[in-house]
């Protein structure tokens, strides 16, 4: 039976120390560090995340300048709105929850935002200091993935990643950490032939596809750490009530692998928890004082 790499206690333990840093820091500097979430329209699991998040920003300490915006919004108004954020002094980190209404071209929103305050890791600035293994701003979710490995002092120096899924967002990132951790690093998707058989041949296996269930016992090496990213919301038939389920086919995994992520409880507390790290750093790196200090 696989043992749980428990994402959810490790987000507490990290945001009770960021509280306490956030306290020093605002005592020191006279301010809080500031984080402006952007979100369009009514999108029921925006909202939800948008709402954790400040949450999670009310919980440590950090200041919230979320802006709420009508699904008719304009990308001129939008492009305004982070100029403006660029320049405002007490914000330190910008969000742009995704995704966006169709009219919306939301690259080139993301290449608005100062690369010094892209909470999210994804301006291109961000992701080519991540190629070269340079200091920056990192996408939150392959971070959070990162740091839960490490937590659990899962060794990764020669060992066989296979990553399902190449987005932006999570695949193609979190393939650079691993590789930058001196894993060996295979990505799959949804043209690889024989998935399975890509799969079965990884030490470390990451699912972020988006598909409920798409990763069986079959397809997992006994011993293997599986790292869930997949959030679905599936519909029980029998009562109409939905629930959240992973990529990965949780009950039988569970029997194949040496550690699994659940869903949820896993990756998702994670990425909340880098997204406010992300804005200290950035806080930090804008008031001249080292991460350490």
């Amino acid at each position: 039976m696989a043992g749980l790499l428990d994402g959810k206690a490790l987000a507490t333990r990290m945001q009770t120390k960021l509280t306490e840093r956030v306290q020093q820091l605002h005592t020191q500097t006279g301010r809080a560090p500031g984080l402006a979430v952007l979100m369009v329209g009514d999108n029921p699991a925006s909202a939800a995340y948008v709402r954790n998040k400040e949450q999670a920003c009310a919980r440590v300490g950090i200041a919230s300048f979320g802006q709420h915006f009508s699904v008719e919004t304009t990308q001129a108004e939008l492009e305004q709105t982070i100029q403006t954020l660029n320049h405002d002094p007490q914000v330190d980190g910008i969000l742009v929850q995704l995704p966006l209404p169709d009219h919306l071209d939301s690259v080139a929103l993301l290449n608005q935002i100062d690369p010094n305050k892209d909470a999210d890791g994804l301006h291109p600035m961000n992701l080519g200091r991540l190629v070269r293994g340079e200091p920056g701003l990192r996408s939150c979710t392959p971070a959070g993935v990162m740091r839960l490995l490490e937590d659990y002092a899962i060794d990764l120096k020669g060992k066989q990643a296979v990553v399902i899924g190449r987005s932006i967002l999570v695949g193609k990132p979190v393939a650079l950490m691993l590789l930058e951790q001196d894993a060996t690093v295979t990505i799959a998707h949804s043209r690889s032939q024989d998935l399975a058989a890509v799969a079965r041949s990884a030490d470390i296996l990451v699912a972020a596809v988006g598909r409920p269930n798409l990763i069986t016992a079959d397809m997992v090496k006994p011993g293997a750490v599986v790292v869930d990213v997949g959030i679905n919301r599936v519909i029980n038939p029998d009562t109409g009530k939905g629930r959240l389920v992973g990529d990965v086919e949780f009950e039988g995994v569970q029997e194949v692998a040496a550690w699994i992520t659940p869903v949820p409880g896993g990756i998702g507390p994670m990425t909340v928890t880098m997204l406010l790290e992300n804005t200290v750093w950035s806080y930090c790196q804008r008031c001249g004082i080292g991460w350490g200090e």
